[in-house]
């Protein structure tokens, strides 16, 4: 079987500047670099991104290639939103974050989070009638904003108006990553 490659597929991943978690960020853009994806990172500022690991250790560094307000939302297949207990819990309250799902949403264009990244779902009114999973302190925040949590290495609800495929944490990301590919294939698109 040929291998999957997803050339002339676009895909954003928006994160803050500290706090990201190394792993969320850093595997998938490589995955799907790998694979032809055109991806880009976009941050608050243009500063570099610091990563952490496991929400406390340095991890590596990332230079963003745009800032959240450069963002056009138009211009991508697939929103990727990575955790980091820092980095969601700053992102969920950034306006330009907020307007990027919602574009992603209306626009019925798939909306990829992980593990405390669902965060900016609930903050953007997209968990309601949903299911979804998180890391596990999220559940909460999810039930209470009209989502259905699970515990799933990954969900994939095509319920509304755009796929949201939701993952626990970093050990679940080969789940994660096939269910991006899944959306990211040329009959998904």
């Amino acid at each position: 079987m040929a291998e999957k490659t997803f050339e002339g597929r676009r895909v954003l991943a928006i994160v803050t500047n500290y706090g990201v978690e190394q792993d969320e960020l850093v595997v998938p853009v490589k995955h799907l670099r790998d694979k032809g994806t055109a991806v880009t990172v976009a941050a608050v500022t243009t500063d570099d991104i610091r990563t952490l690991v496991g929400d406390k250790d340095p991890g590596a560094t990332v230079q963003p290639d745009l800032t959240l307000p450069e963002v056009d939302p138009d211009s991508y297949d697939l929103l990727l939103v990575p955790g980091g207990t820092l980095n969601a819990d700053t992102l969920r309250l950034q306006d330009d974050a907020q307007r990027i799902v919602r574009a992603f949403s209306s626009a019925a264009r798939p909306v990829a989070a992980i593990c405390h990244g669902p965060w900016l779902l609930v903050e953007t009114g997209l968990t309601e009638g949903r299911t979804l999973t998180s890391y596990a302190s999220l559940r909460t925040d999810i039930q209470n904003a009209g989502g259905t949590w699970v515990d799933k290495s990954v969900v994939s609800d095509d319920t509304g108006s755009s796929t949201l495929i939701t993952s626990r944490t970093p050990d679940d990301l080969p789940d994660f990553l096939r269910e991006i590919e899944a959306a990211l294939a040329p009959s998904a698109g």
